[in-house]
């Protein structure tokens, strides 16, 4: 196993990895909308929040040596399902371009920070 870290996501905020790549699949941590420069969560709204996961979620791939074209399934997770996943899923889907891996999208009643959007990947290398 290999842990992947870049300076180009954010630091754990808890006892794991930004990513763990075992054989050929990669397993990331959730992001969230936490801009990795500064450490802060600076997007208020589900658009702002979401393109900061993405960016986030892209830098851990790459780090892992995969793109969006890697990735076989993500896992969403959103504050108010009802009123951010159209939002949402326009921010996702221009993320990830003409890729379309399996997901889950469900709704939570918190995540870390107080953020309304976290997303997990597991790509094959």
């Amino acid at each position: 196993m290999e842990t992947i870290y870049t300076k180009n996501a954010p630091e754990a905020i808890g006892p794991y990895s930004q990513a763990i790549k075992a054989g050929n699949l990669v397993f990331t941590s959730g992001q969230i909308a936490i801009n990795p420069a500064t450490g802060n969560v600076e997007a208020q709204d589900i658009e702002g929040q979401s393109k900061q996961v993405m960016k986030n979620l892209a830098a851990v791939l790459e780090e892992a040596g995969c793109t969006w074209e890697n990735v076989v399934k993500t896992t969403c997770f959103l504050k108010d399902v009802a009123k951010d996943f159209a939002a949402f899923n326009a921010v996702y889907s221009e993320a990830l371009g003409g890729c379309k891996p399996a997901r889950s999208c469900v709704g939570v009643a918190e995540l870390p920070k107080g953020v309304l959007v976290e997303v997990e990947a597991v790509a094959v290398k």
